[in-house]
């Protein structure tokens, strides 16, 4: 029944509760007068209360009627018995289910399009152009020219090929001493291609740091800047740094395969410094982790495994198990290429009216202390007087040394595993000033013969000794690895020992060419066999009685 109203704001939303109320008493006395009297031949009729209509500009409470329940037909007849009651726990529960779909479907949709989001980010990192490592590396040398700044060794032609992807099949150990020029050669060739498809990182004796920084080499989050995590039970970093390291692994495996499919050339990813890994158990593990990845990616030519090592551990380590692994030797310049690196060296640190004033003697007399070491050479080149600069280092060099290795005579027991390894290393260390006063011994009688000049003398070698040798000088070959460690001694592919410099080689020799230096080590090893000899040794002591007493007997014997 609709109502219009004419009257006033006021007295129509009176009217309207007043009808509203007289409607709702008619409905309810219907409903009881049906429950107490029911007939079944006459149709329930409609009360004039049953729909209300107002047409108020003032929507007043109780002013609209409710529309027909939908549980009614047009007729007023029955509820269906196909149709759900209405209610509110149907409502919650259709509602419930709605959102729990909608979550289940973006859910499956978000980890779709992050696995993607993660291979496009990893591939990022391959692309030419930006290379942290690069970038950092050339910050300030953008102005020198290359030709100036570096110079161009022989394996550089090796390198070149191995990064920008043109050699298969093969992973690479670049081995060599601390300083010799590994890490300016895989950077000068990264230069070259604008570290396109490369990525070089770092390593790191805390393997939770070495996998921060492979992640961050590949660009690679470890899933930690993924929002799955709020319906995940268990931490995805709980398996350790090893199985984070195996997730990016696979990752990159995967972006290796697409990316040689399309460029038909491998990625290279390199490891610098592997030795700081250390050689130990979890080091030696996550060695071969890495290196069963370099085999499977050679095989398939997918992705180029650079390693780069100054220790020689990580040799013997991996060469049990590598099939497809080449070993290239970086040794120290020779006195032909190293003065030339001098001299380019010092033009490109000093004015070119500076570089006159040192006559060629000169340069031969630094490079008998540095040698071929370019880190020596790029020292040397730096200071104003490279001669003081070259005796400073050996000053330095023999204080470190003697630091490290230095003799006690009269030692006490609680040292002397520390100076049995003192005594083991300078009797190696003795050998190699012996071995070479006697290359100079055959040089001088060779320049008395005129068969030689004194120009040649920059031209002898370092002195060698083989490993197998080695072992037998200084009678403990455990302490050959420490020393390897230390950088005093070095070792190269055909297992020849020499000393880790001409700087070393020049300390070792001042402080054995000391008066009285043969004899406290002969000391030293004296008293390490004294003080053994007291720890094997046991008193037995016997007491017998006689007639004045108790005779007491006793005397020392090995155990």
């Amino acid at each position: 029944m609709l109502v219009r109203f004419t009257l006033s704001a006021g007295k129509r939303l009176a009217h309207v509760r007043q009808l509203d109320a007289r409607g709702l008493h008619q409905t309810w006395r219907a409903l009881q007068d049906k429950h107490e009297h029911p007939d079944t031949r006459q149709p329930a009729t409609k009360t004039r209360a049953e729909h209300l209509q107002v047409d108020l500009p003032l929507n007043a409470p109780g002013a609209g009627g409710a529309d027909p329940s939908p549980s009614q037909g047009a007729g007023g007849s029955l509820p269906s018995p196909f149709q759900f009651p209405p209610g509110a726990p149907w409502d919650a529960a259709l509602t419930t289910l709605v959102g729990l779909g909608i979550v289940f479907l973006g859910g499956v949709g978000y980890i779709a399009w992050y696995k993607r989001h993660v291979l496009n980010k990893i591939e990022v990192a391959f692309q030419a152009g930006y290379d942290p490592a690069l970038e950092l590396a050339t910050f300030r040398n953008k102005d020198i020219p290359d030709e100036v700044e570096h110079l161009r060794r022989r394996e550089q032609d090796l390198i070149d090929k191995i990064i920008a992807g043109k050699t298969h099949g093969h992973y690479y150990v670049l081995l060599g001493p601390k300083g010799t020029g590994k890490g300016t050669m895989i950077l000068d060739a990264m230069r070259q291609i604008k570290a396109e498809g490369v990525a070089i990182l770092d390593c790191h004796p805390d393997l939770e740091v070495f996998r921060q920084r492979i992640g961050k080499a590949i660009n690679f989050e470890y899933y930690e800047d993924s929002q799955t995590g709020l319906f995940q039970r268990r931490d995805p970093r709980e398996g350790g740094p090893a199985l984070d390291i195996e997730r990016a692994l696979n990752k990159l495996e995967k972006v290796a395969l697409r990316y040689a499919r399309r460029t038909e050339r491998p990625l290279v990813l390199i490891f610098n410094n592997i030795h700081l890994i250390g050689n130990s158990d979890d080091g030696r593990n996550m060695l071969l982790q890495l290196q069963q990845k370099a085999e499977t990616w050679a095989e398939s030519g997918v992705c180029t495994v650079v390693f780069a090592s100054d220790d020689f551990w990580p040799w013997f380590a991996l060469r049990k198990t590598g099939n497809r692994m080449q070993i290239i030797s970086v040794q120290d310049l020779n006195m032909s290429e190293a003065h030339s690196a001098l001299l380019r060296l010092r033009r490109s640190k000093v004015k070119a009216d500076e570089v006159m004033e040192h006559d060629p003697s000169t340069y031969h007399k630094i490079l008998q202390y540095t040698g071929g070491r370019l880190a020596l050479l790029n020292k040397v080149a730096r200071a104003h007087d490279m001669h003081a600069a070259a005796e400073e280092l050996l000053t330095i060099e023999k204080a470190w040394l003697e630091s490290r290795i230095g003799l006690i005579p009269d030692c006490d027991d609680d040292v002397m595993d520390e100076q049995k390894w003192s005594s083991c290393s300078w009797l190696l260390l003795r050998e190699f000033v012996r071995r070479r006063k006697a290359q100079e011994e055959e040089f001088y009688r060779a320049l008395k013969a005129g068969e030689v000049g004194e120009e040649d003398y920059h031209r002898l070698e370092m002195p060698k000794i083989p490993f197998i040798e080695a072992r037998q000088i200084m009678t403990r070959a455990d302490f050959i690895e420490e020393l390897d460690t230390l950088n005093i001694i070095a070792i190269d592919i055909h297992h020849n020992i020499t000393p880790e410099s001409m700087l070393i080689l020049h300390a070792a020799r001042s402080v054995v060419e000391v008066d009285g230096f043969d004899d406290m080590l002969d000391n030293v090893r004296d008293r390490i066999d004294e003080i053994e000899g007291l720890h094997r040794q046991r008193e037995l002591i016997l007491k017998k009685k006689g007639s004045s007493g108790s005779t007491w007997y006793g005397w020392p014997f090995l155990s």
